[in-house]
């Protein structure tokens, strides 16, 4: 797909019974023609239009007919005075060059400032000319995207200058996309004359043309210049292969259509019966979309194993071209009506558009003689952005013109910045140095599409194919990927290494332990709420917030999270957290720091009874806390008799002591001894809950040893379904302390749920009450969901209940703010 001088744009539908060449108007030949518009323009004053631009002026004017020629006049001028006496590396003079780059846009349709840009862009770069200068000439428009597109002195930047030059082009690009564009057909003109650089030279500029510029052609919906620049780059790089694929596009050309074209009258006939305006035109494929076919015919094999054999339809699609948006669908109708359509090959991107304008309805049907061809079905105004992308949506600095047509009410396209370029430049601004920018660049460009997932807040989120729940998490912001725990994808619980497809619905789990800016924080889910972080209330997982409470630090990502993440700016933030948190040996204290400050005072077992528990029946009798249950007053407690004369005392409904009285063991009544402890303290078994992530382990113990309880055991199930069971067996110095130590538990990240094992039937005697808002995992932007946990104690004294359990774990689609951006995102 070649743009030439004086020819439409290549896959322009054009209509059958087009009027054959016009004649001259009174007979007169193209030379009188010629010479009768410059005396014109001489006796109106305006300067003449040097010979080199006449075919330039006849592109640009076909879509501006009312451009200023005297414009482009002084800036070929200029060009020429300043290029004049260099060389290409062909032996051409240099002027062809901005020459052949600026009729490659004016064929595009650019606007005449571009074109003026165009002209003068290497002027700056390559001759004495400054871009004082030129803006003092043509405005500091024009020397805005001259300077865009100037390389940076490999003097001053050495081997980065590469890189840095694209961090600037496309720093310039976010302003104005122009920029970009100009480059682009820059580069189509080198490609088209690379065969004049050395074979070293050819294959580094060609892969770089393949790694950069290509997916920014793709991006920016330029498919004129991508298509070309593609079929250069596989001749560059795969001389064979591009060889055998010429060679059957060629060979196909010199025979008769026996399949594409006969289909296109019958459609075209079909569709002015049913009263629908269209055009009908076939659209051959270039050399990489053939490529690409036979790729796919040689790992399909036929039934004789062999590759198939590339058939008449892979050749080139059809192409329908209508007026408005709602014929595009009465094409569709008539297509699935008259033949029978392929299922999964449907595809809606003019309701969904793609991420670079793309609009079109895809679809393939299955002929009577079984061969199936792809159709695509488009309007004028699709096909136009389609084929040019950004530059058919006009200057972006002028306003629309009076003789336009308004845009239809269908229509999808939006023509600022695009989401990708917003994200990118956030993301280079983290990455100073050149080589990491380039391989970012490089690995974010490789994706040739990109994904809309939505949150369960409605939230549309855009990613590369490929993306993972991590960077959904970072997409959202910064602050929630460090503090997420969790994702569900389409109502299930998923890992954060799932790969999201296009359309998934989902939502984001963090913890909600900080809210450093109102009630629900940034993101609507963090509080302040005096919880401590895994190293205790002075560590390093807690900061002091104003009003003197304590601020949680996310835990933050895992280093296994870097694999999962397909997006630079998920991972510039993962990198960036790491090598502020070095990984620490992890130490488990029995017991507080001496930074923390001294736990709740406790009495000491010692100085008390050391009998619990006492019995009228059996006064005297030893006593045994059953360990399966761990009975700690005030539960409920049920005594039954063991050999020796001792009595087992288990909590009231225990499975094991219910068991015994089966078994006809007499229940023997036993009440807590008033101020009776055992030597050791009180024994009991708390589990918890909780979402798997790094590092849960030891926050737990040190929640629990933060309260200055000792453990004696500590079992970890394996995780199912990315949920995960710890249980612990701790020592305290007072039943009291029993309810700070399930509230510690429940405050750290990931942990939903936390109990005693083995509560009877309808739980315990004393269930706690409601208690004043406390920390739990709960949805990240969601106002409505409460905070605190509806079963926490009011205070150590009540009466302890069977557990504390946190709400489930709740979800977000609400962006946080990062560093580099507002609450907005």
């Amino acid at each position: 797909m070649t743009i030439e001088a004086g020819q439409p744009l290549a896959g322009q539908p054009t209509s059958a019974r087009q009027a054959g060449p016009r004649r001259p108007l009174g007979g007169l030949g193209r030379a009188a023609l010629g010479r009768a518009g410059r005396a014109a323009l001489l006796a109106t004053g305006r300067p003449p239009v040097p010979d080199a631009l006449e075919p330039l002026v006849q592109a640009h004017r076909r879509h501006h007919p009312q451009a200023d020629l005297g414009l482009l006049g002084r800036a070929y001028r200029l060009a020429e005075e300043s290029h004049r006496g260099q060389k290409r590396k062909s032996g051409e003079p240099y002027i062809t060059h901005p020459l052949a780059v600026t009729m490659i846009l004016a064929q595009l349709g650019a606007g005449t400032t571009t074109l003026v840009s165009s002209l003068l862009h290497d002027t700056v770069e390559d001759t004495e000319l400054t871009l004082d200068q030129v803006a003092e000439g043509f405005g500091p428009e024009v020397a805005y995207l001259v300077d865009g597109v100037t390389k940076l002195e490999k003097v001053d930047f050495g081997a980065a200058a590469e890189a840095e030059t694209f961090r600037k082009m496309l720093v310039a690009t976010g302003d104005d996309v122009r920029v970009m564009v100009i480059k682009l057909a820059d580069r189509l003109h080198n490609m088209r004359t690379i065969r004049h650089m050395k074979p070293a030279s050819q294959v580094r500029i060609a892969k770089v043309t393949r790694d950069v510029l290509i997916p920014l052609a793709e991006r920016l919906g330029i498919q004129v210049l991508k298509a070309e620049l593609e079929d250069i780059v596989f001749a560059t790089l795969h001389p064979e292969e591009h060889a055998r694929s010429r060679a059957l596009l060629a060979r196909h050309e010199d025979g008769p259509d026996t399949l594409l074209a006969p289909f296109a009258d019958v459609l075209g006939r079909q569709l002015a019966e049913a009263g629908v305006a269209a055009e009908v035109t076939v659209r051959p494929r270039h050399c990489v979309s053939l490529h690409r076919v036979l790729l796919k015919r040689d790992a399909a094999p036929g039934r004789d194993g062999r590759p198939q054999e590339p058939q008449p339809a892979d050749f080139g699609r059809l192409l329908v071209v209508v007026e408005e948006n709602a014929d595009c669908y009465a094409v569709l109708g008539e297509l699935h009506t008259c033949w029978t359509p392929l299922p999964g090959e449907f595809k809606d991107f003019v309701a969904a558009p793609k991420f670079n304008l793309y609009q079109s309805l895809h679809t393939a049907v299955a002929l009577a003689g079984g061969e199936v061809v792809e159709v695509l079905v488009r309007t004028r105004r699709m096909h136009a952005i389609a084929e040019t992308g950004v530059v058919a949506l006009g200057d972006p600095r002028q306003p629309a013109r009076g003789g336009e047509q308004a845009p239809d009410e269908l229509d999808r396209t939006d023509p600022a910045r695009p989401g990708w370029l917003s994200r990118l430049l956030e993301w280079q601004q983290e990455t100073p140095d050149p080589d990491a920018f380039w391989s970012a660049l490089t690995a974010d460009l490789a994706g040739d599409r990109e994904i809309t997932a939505v949150t369960e807040l409605g939230e549309t989120l855009q990613l590369r194919a490929g993306a993972t729940c991590v960077d959904a998490a970072y997409l959202l912001g910064e602050e929630t990927g460090h503090r997420c725990i969790g994702a569900r994808v389409n109502g299930r619980l998923v890992a954060l290494s799932t790969v999201l497809q296009d359309g998934d619905r989902v939502a984001i789990l963090t913890d909600g332990s900080d809210a450093p800016d109102g009630p629900h924080g940034p993101d609507g889910a963090g509080r302040s709420d005096g919880s401590e972080g895994p190293d205790g209330p002075d560590g390093p997982g807690s900061s002091a917030a104003p009003d003197g409470r304590r601020r949680s630090e996310p835990s933050g990502p895992a280093p296994e999270w870097l694999a999962h993440a397909r997006t630079p700016a998920a991972r510039i933030a993962i990198e960036r957290w790491l090598a502020d948190h070095p990984p620490r040996r992890p130490v488990v204290r029995t017991g507080p720091s001496p930074s923390q400050p001294a736990p709740p005072a406790h009495p000491v077992a010692a100085d008390r009874p050391a009998v619990p528990v006492t019995s009228a029946e059996r006064p005297g009798a030893p006593v045994r806390l059953a360990r399966c249950c761990t009975p700690v007053p005030p539960d409920g407690i049920v005594g039954y008799p063991i050999r020796g004369g001792a009595i087992a005392v288990h909590r009231a409904g225990c499975p094991a002591g219910e068991r015994m009285r089966a078994d006809g063991r007499g229940a023997l009544e036993v009440d807590w001894r008033p101020g009776g402890a055992p030597p050791g303290g009180y024994r009991a078994t708390l589990r918890a809950e909780a979402l798997n992530r790094p590092r849960l382990l030891a926050d737990l113990t040190a929640a629990i040893s933060g309260e200055g309880v000792g453990i004696v055991s500590a079992e970890v199930e394996p995780p199912q379904e990315l949920r995960v069971r710890h249980t612990y067996t701790v020592e305290l110095p007072d039943p009291a302390a029993l309810a700070s130590v399930l509230r510690a538990m429940l405050r750290v990240s990931g942990v939903y749920d936390v109990e005693r094992p083995h509560a009877p039937p309808g739980g315990g005697p004393g269930r706690a009450p409601a208690a004043p808002p406390g920390p739990a995992v709960r949805p990240v932007g969601d106002p409505a969901a409460p905070e605190g946990n509806a079963d926490d104690p009011s205070a150590p004294g009540v009466r302890t209940s069977w557990g504390i359990h946190g709400r489930t774990a709740a979800f977000s689609g609400q962006r946080s703010p990062s560093p580099n951006r507002g609450p907005e995102g």
